[in-house]
């Protein structure tokens, strides 16, 4: 009973995706059959439109495809606790020494991030540290590196792997919808006219003209919103709660925010021929990224502050060693 459940439940994830893949086929029927073979008089015409509705096509669908089966990527193994320290925490009571053990482990690690508290981000499922920017998806039942937020549309986390594929699929969607109704829009008025004669290749257009309007206003939207997070070098997460940096104990959205060109650059590449490809070019390795002159002179201040007073502490450890070297030569007078 409990498989069929489990099962039950893994087919409902793909429903919504399903959906869309429904809405591209039948639009595919509509538009190439009942638009361009049927409706189309030209042979250049029909020629032209059909084949640059395949290039949108082709890239829409490779960008969706990449975007639903690229598996994310996971912390590396240095992030994960030892069996051992495992069985530690969880046999101990106090709750100071489980810190202490996250902190230990958390000092060896290239992260910059902490809780509100001040502790090192800790993942009770997974049993790892969190690298900076990434988080637990309750969904996907794992720690997901810079995630993003989890789309039910591709059934997917959205983080460092597939981000690009999935504004690439929303860049697609969106010249796809201008595409259709731009080409069609001559016909829709024609057969607008004629609504009071019932006729299904007709409503096909009318339906395909209005679905493409919709669809294209609203993928739109979510679009530009991820341009302008992507220009900032913010996730969708990190714009609801911004992290907390170790330099300044503080919350900063624009802790990463480099330039709009290196913010684009980490997930497009340096290749800009490669960027409109739905092939991985993103920058960085998932787990450190570099960050802003705020974070970054936060940083050396904090170096500078630390390196002072480990020489004042040295320079009192000497005075102290000399005073006890001149207390003893005076007593041996």
């Amino acid at each position: 009973m409990e498989r069929f459940v489990y099962s039950c439940m893994r087919f409902s994830k793909w429903i919504p995706v399903m959906f869309i893949a429904a809405v591209i086929g039948w639009s595919y029927y509509a538009y190439i059959v009942h638009l361009c073979l049927y409706h189309v008089e030209e042979i250049l015409k029909k020629i032209i439109y059909i084949f640059l509705y395949h290039i949108f096509l082709i890239m829409l669908l490779w960008s969706y495809y990449q975007t639903i089966f690229t598996p994310m990527k996971k912390p590396t193994s240095e992030f994960y606790f030892k069996e051992t320290d495992i069985y530690q925490m969880q046999i101990s009571e106090s709750e100071m020494t489980k810190k202490t053990l996250i902190d230990k482990k958390a000092k060896d690690l290239p992260i910059l991030t902490r809780t509100s508290s001040g502790n090192a981000r800790y993942c009770d499922r997974c049993r790892c540290i969190k690298p900076d920017r990434a988080h637990h998806c309750s969904i996907c039942e794992t720690c997901v590196l810079k995630m993003d937020h989890h789309c039910p549309w591709v059934n997917n986390c959205v983080g460092f792997s597939n981000y690009k594929f999935f504004i690439l699929f929303l860049f697609y969607a969106v010249l796809y919808s201008i595409y259709i109704c731009a080409t069609s829009l001559e016909y829709f008025i024609k057969f607008w006219d004629q609504i009071q004669t019932f006729q299904a290749g007709k409503f096909h257009l009318l339906l395909l003209f209005f679905v493409s309007i919709m669809f294209g206003i609203s993928v739109s939207t979510l679009l530009a919103y991820h341009i302008y997070l992507s220009s900032k070098n913010c996730t969708t997460l990190e714009s609801f709660r911004a992290p907390i940096f170790i330099n300044t104990g503080l919350e900063d959205k624009d802790g990463f925010n480099l330039s709009t060109s290196e913010n684009l650059k980490q997930i497009f590449g340096t290749n800009w021929r490669k960027a409109l490809i739905p092939i991985f070019t993103s920058m960085t390795d998932g787990v450190t990224y570099p960050i802003s002159v705020k974070q970054s002179l936060a940083a050396s201040n904090q170096n500078y502050n630390t390196t002072n007073m480990l020489l004042l502490n040295e320079r009192q450890a000497l005075n102290s060693r000399n005073r006890s070297f001149e207390e003893i030569r005076i007593t041996m007078e």
